[in-house]
């Protein structure tokens, strides 16, 4: 972070799309915390992890955004590329940190190799930019995260992470009046959230088509301690994420 009294330079990207609501939650508080920019996809582009766009071109467009003195760009790539993007081609100066989210959707055990939320903080490490992926759940109350949002954005930016490290915050969905509390420092789960199955459709003269579904893991089913125990027990989750390029976490 700047040790000068100039403003926080903060990116803001999703994995849901540029439009997406929870995206708007996001920005409207950072920029408590700072100046902010938004680089977010142009469609929905979940479970994409770190993947980028190298064979096609990839549009980019500025567009208005409903929060005034934001500089938004509207991005037809993956969250991987909103960063190389912005953090080179679309901001005049490097940014001070990225904020990633906020995911409707966990990131929490295995399912964060997945996702395009985290992709976006790895790629920022890669860039040599700290960053917090925010993500709840894809179906529920939003009493918690917008109860606790600025608080625990305040909490992550005064303790900064070394690079190739970045703060993985998931909000449960519960109501406000079922939260029990904050975990820090919680364990990646050694299990996906949803335990992965696949319905097949047989079609005359075709391939076999496949659609992917799962059963989502009851509260007592993950481990405790853990970031997946966590979410599903009314805690908020406050945990570490590390890149695997970065040597000394290898």
């Amino acid at each position: 972070m700047p040790e000068n009294k100039r403003p926080l330079r903060i990116l803001v990207t999703n994995d849901d799309g540029i439009d997406a609501p929870t995206l708007l939650s996001l920005v409207e508080t950072a920029v408590k915390f700072g100046e902010v920019t938004v680089a977010a996809p142009a469609a929905q582009c979940s479970a994409m992890s770190q993947r980028l766009t190298l064979f096609e071109e990839i549009p980019a467009e500025e567009v208005d955004y409903p929060v005034p003195g934001v500089k938004a760009w509207k991005i037809g790539g993956t969250p991987a590329d909103c960063i190389k993007l912005a953090a080179w081609s679309l901001v005049p100066e490097k940014p001070d940190i990225v904020f990633s989210g906020m995911n409707r959707g966990y990131n929490t055990g295995y399912d964060i190799a997945y996702s395009g939320t985290i992709g976006a903080c790895k790629e920022a490490a890669i860039k040599g930019i700290p960053s917090i992926a925010f993500s709840t759940a894809n179906h529920g109350s939003g009493e918690v995260p917008a109860a606790y949002l600025e608080e625990m954005t305040a909490e992550c930016l005064t303790h900064p992470l070394p690079l190739g490290a970045f703060w993985n915050i998931n909000f449960p969905g519960c109501p406000l009046s079922e939260f029990k509390g904050i975990i820090r420092n919680t364990k990646i789960a050694p299990t996906p959230l949803y335990a992965d199955e696949y319905s097949a459709e047989s079609v005359p003269g075709g391939p076999l088509r496949f659609k992917a579904h799962g059963r989502a893991l009851q509260p007592d089913e993950a481990p405790e301690g853990t970031d997946v125990w966590a979410v599903l027990n009314g805690y908020i989750s406050v945990g570490i994420v590390r890149s695997e390029v970065f040597p000394e976490y290898n």
